[in-house]
């Protein structure tokens, strides 16, 4: 992949895939427009991290297609490498392409946690952040993938099952009707299979028992009158209730710099809503607010190295192992000569140390109360901060 280097292009520039791998770059108009505008209203020479914050700002303030489109850009590089590493990883679930639209399709979901108030570099946040939606969705797919449709019932809950029904487009009676099916179902069946994923068909004794049940229940629970049903159609009913619910746990996902059908050189974004701006220069960070960050951003990584340096040299090359090297636990055990257990629980319990460190200095410097988001926040921080650190080739050693 040719790495972009123009702030135009970062911006307003998107991946297109050729056989599951990079082709080109493909520019879109509007985001060009755009980005040209802003560097033609800046008096300076602003980085890439400068401008992400400034559009995250402006998404802040007001959420718009403008702002997520040139996030989406930006975040394009570090959302292709976590691709293609989880489709590595996992072969037969998804492929690159595959697993880059559902990590980029979260970029919205990503503004909304992320708070430039504990990290800046919002490339590293997202990096975490992809990573742990895949994980989540590969899990939750495999999970559904062994899952039999009477399995998939067995474990929905209600609330989901009224969601799967909506997002089809299934009418309030028929979601009535689906849902009191679904509730005898779960009232009824028992199997003696120990493995839910294994669920089969309930036997026709409890079929008829089933139906029987919805029949008599379909009176004083349902809003309007219905007629009885027969065993085929509440089958039926429950047969498609899985499968609504399989699509709208995992929805197919469209990027929004896909071109449109039958038309190669029109994408989701070109019919978009524009966003009129009167100034884009009135959205720009106060330089007073920029140099704050700065000044904070210094004051951390002083503090984090200092804390890095007071480590004994084990833990120095501890850690280099582990960032730096990439290697595993084992791979680690082996290079130190200790035991497994210990690495883990040395990389813990280093980890732990600086991020108490952090907090504190949260606290006393930014007047930040340490609660349980707040240090999951500082936590998802420090871990980028690790990454970011040791993959510009610092040693831990200065």
């Amino acid at each position: 992949m040719q790495t972009r280097q123009a702030i135009v292009d970062i911006f307003s520039t998107f991946v297109q895939f050729e056989a599951d791998q990079f082709n080109r770059w493909a520019t879109d108009s509007k985001l060009r427009r755009s980005m040209e505008s802003c560097l033609k209203q800046s008096s300076t020479q602003e980085s890439d991290t400068f401008w992400a914050i400034y559009w995250y700002k402006v998404w802040h303030k007001q959420p718009s297609s403008l702002a997520v489109g040139h996030i989406s850009a930006y975040l394009q590089e570090v959302c292709y490498w976590v691709a293609r590493k989880f489709a590595l990883n996992f072969p037969t679930q998804s492929s690159v392409a595959d697993c880059f639209q559902m990590a980029i399709a979260s970029v919205p979901k990503i503004l909304k946690s992320f708070n430039p108030q504990y990290s800046s570099y919002l490339k590293g946040y997202a990096e975490l952040a992809f990573e742990r939606i895949l994980k989540d969705v590969m899990r939750l797919r495999q999970e559904a993938d062994i899952c039999s449709d009477w399995a998939i019932l067995y474990k929905l809950s209600r609330k989901r099952l009224i969601k799967s029904l909506q997002n089809t487009g299934f009418n309030a009676p028929s979601i009535e009707s689906y849902v009191l099916a679904w509730e005898c179902f779960k009232e009824l069946y028992t199997s003696d299979n120990t493995k839910i994923r294994q669920l089969t068909k309930p036997n026709a004794v409890t079929l008829q028992a089933i139906t029987n049940l919805y029949n008599a229940q379909r009176l004083s629970q349902l809003s309007s009158p219905t007629p009885a049903v027969n065993e085929q159609t509440i089958e039926q009913w429950l047969l498609s209730a899985a499968k609504t619910a399989r699509t709208f746990l995992y929805p197919q996902v469209v990027s929004a710099d896909a071109p449109l059908k039958d038309q190669e050189n029109t994408n989701l974004l070109d019919i978009l809503p524009a966003d009129v701006q009167t100034s884009l220069l009135t959205e720009i960070i106060e330089q007073e607010e920029a140099a704050n960050l700065r000044t904070q951003q210094t004051q951390l990584n002083q503090v984090l190295q200092k804390a890095i340096a007071a480590l004994d040299a084990e833990s120095q090359k501890l850690l280099q192992a582990y960032y730096v090297e990439q290697l595993t636990q084992q791979e680690i055990a082996k290079q130190l000569n200790i035991k497994q257990y210990n690495v883990s629980r040395r990389l813990s319990s280093i980890k732990k140390s600086l991020l108490l460190t952090l907090t504190q200095w949260s606290q006393n410097t930014l007047h930040i109360s340490p609660k349980s988001d707040v240090i999951d926040a500082i936590n998802t921080s420090l871990e980028e901060w690790l990454k970011l650190k040791y993959q510009k080739g610092d040693k831990g050693d200065k």
